[in-house]
Formats: structure tokens, C-alpha cells, sequence
């Protein structure tokens, strides 16, 4: 007897049932969701896009959740789109997922799938959202979500336009000891705010290289297809160090050392400071080669400052954030067991406000739970597009102005910098056809 699950997404069920009703038929108990399985009218089918070592630790989150099921993945590099192959078909107990080199037939073809998981590098996290989104399909995607400010525009419209539901992998805005510190700014505990510092990788630069790796012979087209690797990026020899993850620290392919955590802890901030819908309007260039220090200023005159340097004991372990205010601060990072503050006895309340932020905000203490609940119930997710967009805009214009050695000035409403010609023309970079949003 086979075990192996059909592949009935929830849009194909609801068209086969009226045809079933009229042929008498022994119908499986878990098509009505007995024994604790979940009818296939409950059921998320997921597709993945580019999923690598961080997209594998995200697949591992999804595939025991029992509303999922994933059929099908998708990658220009064959080691990788075997591997996940591999990985499913062993939690799945068949053979059942597919494999796809382009893209656009990934989309296309698979009209089953109801979201996609993508995992991609940098450099295709906003094209590769865009084509699923106009492809119908919900998107998880993985930080940062965008290169440019163009790029984050485009998420935003598309989702918009198509009514696609969309997540950002910020996973630290659904974690408790985050929340809480979220939740101590939020509710006044910390008194006046005055500034918000966000923690930076502390590795690379913000300059990045302009150069790029010596030239090696081109595998077949099976094993990589390069073309696609590189996207929408400019033409660059082949190099199997790029696929290997050596395309960081190049302007071409990354965010640099502020987008790598900043995607993070800036919109922890900026959640955190109920500014996620806007970004800061001045940013003071330091004299470094990583943008640490560097203030940036909101409208309301609070400062977020850029932390790279750990001996500032500001906190250990990475992806930090520290709020102070008139009445104290909180401090949090990865490792912790539970958050550092200015008052021992805040922390009597912290279970109270976690649990009342999830039942205020109807969102679980599950990045991905929440994104899987979103795709149900088309509520907004909370890492959000237009969230994702103005924290990675924080992201380009710091890095901006580490680029130009100037201080900025930034219109949040135009979206553009405040009568800098040369810095506007960052805002967007061109794209290689055919990959072109």
C-alpha cells in the first residue's frame, strides 16, 4: 500500500468536491480531517525558490507544521534543488517532489501551489517575490528583502496590486524576549524614548567590492545555470566561489554589513517605535569603513544609532537592539535567556505582555505560524511589505551615506534624498534582461 499524500492543493479541492458529491465513493478520513490530519481544503501547498542553508533551517520550520505540504522546489543549481529534494521526499516517505532550474516555468507550470518559501541570495529576494506574487502565489522571503529602494517600491506595489500575502524573514519580531522589549517601549515602561540603538554585522564593510572573482570555466548548464544565478545583476564571470556564498561583500550581490543585520535590529526599531511605515530623515556620515556610530534621526527627533562595537558592553550575541528612555532601557540579542533591563521588577510582567500582544494582535509566537495563519486568513503578516520596505530603506540610506561620505537628508513621503542629485541615483540600480521587474 502507498503512503504518499496527494498533492490537492485548496484551490483544486474546492473544485473537485462538487464533482465528487455525485459518485458514490470510500473517501479517505483525511480528506475530512479526521485522526488528527487536515483536509486538503485546510491545506497550504508550498513551493521553494533558491533554497540554500538558510533556506533549509526555514523549510525544517515549515514542513511540520500539519496544514503544509510541499511539492515542489526550484534552483539554477542542481546540487541544491536535489538536495531539498532529498530532504522532503525523506520527511514525506516518497518521491513526490518535483524539481525546477527556471523560475519561470517553476511559476508557470505549478498552478497547484498556493506559496512559495524563498531562500535566494540578496541579489533576487524582490525579483523573486514579484514573479511569484504576479504568479498568484503567497511569499516568505528571506532578509533582506530588497537591494534598493526601487526594489522594496515594486514588493509593495505588486502585493498590493495582486492581493498577495507577504513575510518578511525578520523572525525576531515573533520571538517573546524581543516582543517583550517591544512591548515594554510600547506601553511607557521606559518613559520618554530618546534613542533606539541597532545592532550591525560585525564583519565586512559598507564599501563594498567593485571587482569581481577570476574567471572559471563555465559548468554545464544542468549543474549551474549562471545566467540565472546572477539574476537581474550585471554580467560577471563565472566563479563556483560566488555559489558557495563568496558573492557577499560585493555591491552586486549584497547589502553590505549594515543590510546583513540591519535587515533585522532597524526593524525591530522601527516596529518597536511604531515608525515601520516611515523611515529616518537625517543621516550623519562617520569617518569608518562600517557605518558604526552613525545617527540616524526620525521626524520626532529619536535617534537610531548604528552598534557594531561590541566592547560597548551595549549587549552580547548578535542581532541586538537597545532602547533607553527617561525611565530606562532594555537590551536584547540573540542567546539570551531573557532580556536585560534598567528595572528588575519589569520583569514580574513578562509573560502578561507577551501573551497580551498575541491575543491584541491575534499573531502566535511563530514567524512562520504566523505567515501559514496569513495565508488563511488574508490578514497582514507582521513583517509586512510596506514594513519590510521603509526598514530596508533605513538600510540603503545609511548605506548610502556611507558610500557618498556625506551626511543625508531623506523626504520619507517622496522617498527620495532632500536636493542630492547624486544620492537619488542610488535609489535604484539597473537590471539585466531578461530579469527585469
Amino acid at each position: 500500500m502507498s503512503d504518499k499524500k496527494p498533492h490537492l492543493s485548496r484551490r483544486a479541492f474546492l473544485g473537485r468536491t462538487a464533482a465528487l458529491a455525485a459518485v458514490p465513493a470510500l473517501v479517505p478520513a483525511s480528506v475530512f480531517g479526521r485522526d488528527g490530519a487536515v483536509p486538503p481544503s485546510e491545506r497550504i501547498i508550498l513551493g521553494g525558490i533558491g533554497i540554500g542553508n538558510r533556506g533549509t533551517h526555514d523549510l525544517n520550520w515549515m514542513l511540520p507544521e500539519k496544514d503544509v505540504q510541499f511539492v515542489a522546489t526550484c534552483d539554477p543549481q542542481k546540487q541544491r534543488r536535489e538536495k531539498v529534494k532529498a530532504l522532503v521526499d525523506t520527511r514525506y516517505g516518497n518521491g513526490d517532489c518535483k524539481v525546477y532550474a527556471d523560475i519561470r516555468e517553476f511559476l508557470a507550470t505549478r498552478t497547484d501551489i498556493d506559496a512559495v518559501l524563498s531562500t535566494t541570495g540578496d541579489r533576487w529576494h524582490a525579483m523573486a517575490a514579484v514573479l511569484a506574487m504576479r504568479a498568484g502565489k503567497d511569499v516568505y522571503s528571506e532578509k533582506p528583502s530588497a537591494m534598493t529602494f526601487a526594489e522594496g517600491q515594486a514588493v509593495v506595489a505588486t502585493a498590493q496590486r495582486y492581493r498577495r500575502v507577504y513575510q518578511s524573514g525578520i523572525q525576531r519580531l515573533s520571538e517573546g524576549n524581543f516582543t517583550f522589549a517591544n512591548e515594554l517601549l510600547r506601553l511607557g515602561y521606559l518613559g520618554k524614548i530618546h534613542t533606539v540603538r541597532a545592532h550591525i554585522a560585525p564583519w565586512d564593510a559598507a564599501e563594498m567590492r567593485h571587482d569581481w572573482l577570476p574567471e572559471q570555466p563555465l559548468p554545464p548548464k544542468e549543474e549551474v545555470d549562471w545566467d540565472a544565478w546572477l539574476g537581474p545583476c550585471p554580467w560577471r564571470p563565472y566563479n563556483a566561489a560566488y555559489c558557495s556564498g563568496s558573492w557577499r561583500n560585493h555591491y552586486d550581490f549584497h547589502t553590505s554589513c549594515i543590510g546583513e543585520w540591519g535587515a533585522h535590529t532597524f526593524a525591530q526599531c522601527q516596529v518597536a517605535l511604531g515608525l515601520w511605515e516611515t523611515s529616518p530623515v537625517e543621516y550623519k556620515y562617520v569617518n569608518n569603513d562600517s557605518g558604526d556610530g552613525m545617527v540616524a534621526t526620525f521626524a520626532n527627533g529619536i535617534k537610531l544609532v548604528l552598534e557594531r562595537d561590541m566592547d560597548k558592553k551595549i549587549w552580547h550575541g548578535s542581532c541586538g537592539v537597545r532602547y533607553e528612555g527617561t525611565e530606562g532601557w532594555v537590551a536584547i540579542a540573540d542567546g539570551y535567556s531573557k532580556p536585560e533591563v534598567s528595572n528588575p521588577a519589569w520583569m514580574a510582567d513578562f509573560k502578561k505582555l507577551v501573551d497580551d500582544y498575541c491575543a491584541r494582535t491575534q499573531r502566535p509566537m511563530s514567524h512562520v505560524r504566523n505567515f501559514l495563519d496569513c495565508v488563511k486568513s488574508r490578514r497582514q503578516t507582521v513583517a509586512n511589505p510596506v514594513m519590510m520596505h521603509r526598514s530596508m530603506s533605513t538600510v540603503h540610506a545609511a548605506n548610502i551615506c556611507m558610500w557618498l561620505k556625506r551626511d543625508m537628508k531623506l523626504d520619507p513621503a517622496k522617498e527620495e534624498f532632500v536636493n542630492d542629485v547624486e544620492a537619488n541615483r542610488f535609489r535604484s540600480r539597473a537590471m539585466r534582461e531578461p530579469w527585469v521587474i
